[in-house]
């Protein structure tokens, strides 16, 4: 992207970058206090769509979660960045999707110095900033780090591979590492390499430590307006575990279920998260901030099948086809619910269409700055406060570098999926209605050759290459 705001946030003071954005940071949507709003932005790890209570689960419990989308507005078709972590968090932070994302797959590369995160936008509108969990945009003494992307304090995994084992020997605070009382034996080769691993001594569970900090952190920051980023990395399996991958200190209500055990772990881990959002819920109310916050809650894909897990046994995709690394529904449409008592109206949902890419700007309309002019997202702020006109997006986009590279494009109510880019750069696109067919069961592509000929468009110009991911075949061919 041009210089304008990337280069220029890293420098600019609060008046200043209030000046020449057409910001005023003393111009918010507050609340009845005129206080700048606290965010709170919890991030699940491989939660599916079908995984809660208010999204039509029955078997596992998440009254916590259910309670907040009864308090607040839950969307049924919002989307994460990617299928997999890294770039979804990408498209998350920078607003970007993955045709202009510096990160649009699983590799160990840093977000730069020119990049801009939301962090970094609520910095510049006064915010302290704090990221606790898993980050996967930056390996230690990178540019990429959380505290050089706009984080004041942070405290967890740098690395994916790392976040895979709940009982590591090491958590990042800030810059250092911090020793824990477990024992690891890491593994030796293949990409989790040096990072990756089981514990043979379990003594801290890294969630546990997340929500501690958590909660220290917002009891910190009571009296000022704070973005806290709560990255967990519940329910993702620990790869390297093998089917013994759903790590979790005790299996809960589900110990007696009749259940294979990879799937009372699944389980109990979605609870024991439920459970500390609670908490957290809790705390705002004890501090008497909790109606000054507006809290978001969503998933980086869809679920997995890894750890032993099987994502169809409690039916984690719902009416959703594909899992994490598809790019049909299940793999990307995700769970989000927001949560602002007296701003967003209890027991209310929406339809409306957005992505990743899109909390970036909404936060910055919620504090008073100018929503940035060269991202992809929109903010959705009239959404959530049922006022003015929401702009809509005349299409999302994804592409994913693995499995032979995959495009996706949705447009209004049709959804294109294009498989095998790199050994068929001009293969077949494949064409759902999803106002008719939500599963993806029926391709109608042959039925439809304009917007078949629209899709084909809008996956050759979404997207530009950087110094990682080149262009797709397909560009390559018609250049």
């Amino acid at each position: 992207m041009e210089f304008s705001r990337r280069a220029f946030l890293k420098t600019v003071s609060v008046a200043t970058a209030a000046s020449v954005f057409g910001g005023c940071t003393s111009q918010w949507i507050g609340g009845s206090n005129n206080k700048k709003p606290n965010i709170i932005y919890i991030l699940a790890d491989d939660l599916g769509y079908g995984d809660l209570g208010c999204y039509g689960q029955r078997a596992i419990q998440t009254p916590n979660l259910d309670r907040m989308a009864a308090e607040g507005m839950r969307f049924s078709q919002h989307y994460a960045g990617s299928t997999v972590c890294a770039p979804s968090r990408c498209v998350l932070m920078t607003g970007l999707h993955t045709g202009h994302a510096r990160i649009r797959g699983n590799r160990r590369m840093p977000l730069l110095s020119e990049d801009v995160t939301v962090a970094e936008q609520l910095k510049q509108a006064g915010y302290a900033t704090g990221l606790v969990g898993k980050w996967g945009l930056g390996e230690p003494g990178t540019t990429g780090i959380p505290n050089r992307q706009g984080f004041d304090t942070f405290f967890g995994y740098l690395n994916q591979a790392h976040a895979h084992n709940y009982y590591p020997e090491y958590l990042w605070e800030n810059e250092a590492k911090i020793r824990l009382n477990n024992v690891v034996e890491h593994m030796k080769t293949g990409y989790a390499k040096g990072v990756g691993g089981v514990a043979t001594k379990r003594v801290e569970y890294s969630h546990d430590l997340f929500v501690e900090k958590a909660l220290n952190f917002i009891d910190a920051r009571k009296n000022a307006p704070f973005f806290l980023y709560l990255a967990l990395t519940i329910p993702h399996a620990n790869n390297e575990a093998g089917v013994k991958g759903m790590e979790v200190p005790d299996l809960g209500v589900y110990a007696d279920k009749d259940w294979p055990q990879p799937q009372k772990g699944h389980a109990a881990m979605i609870s024991r998260m439920d459970s500390d959002i609670g908490k957290i819920f809790d705390r705002l109310k004890t501090l008497g901030i909790d109606e000054n916050t507006i809290v978001m809650f969503s998933s980086d894909n869809g679920p997995h099948a890894e750890g032993g897990n099987d994502p169809h046994f409690n039916d984690s995709n719902g009416p959703l086809r594909g899992i994490k690394r598809d790019l049909y529904e299940g793999g990307i449409r995700v769970p989000f619910i927001v949560r602002w008592p007296g701003k967003v109206k209890a027991g209310s949902e929406s339809g409306h269409v957005s992505g990743f890419q899109d909390v970036l700007p909404t936060c910055a309309e919620i504090v008073g700055m100018h929503v940035p002019d060269d991202i992809d997202g929109i903010s959705f702020v009239p959404t959530l406060l049922e006022t003015g006109k929401q702009r809509q997006h005349a299409y999302l986009y994804w592409e994913f570098h693995e499995q032979g590279s995959k495009q996706a494009v949705r447009m209004g109510q049709w959804k294109a999926v294009r498989l095998n880019v790199t050994k068929k750069p001009d293969g077949p696109i494949e064409l759902y209605d999803l106002s008719k067919d939500m599963g993806e069961e029926e391709n109608i592509a042959a039925e439809h050759p304009q917007i078949i000929e629209e899709m084909e468009s809008i996956m050759k110009d979404a997207r530009t290459s950087n110094e990682v991911f080149k262009l797709l075949p397909s560009e390559h061919k018609k250049k």
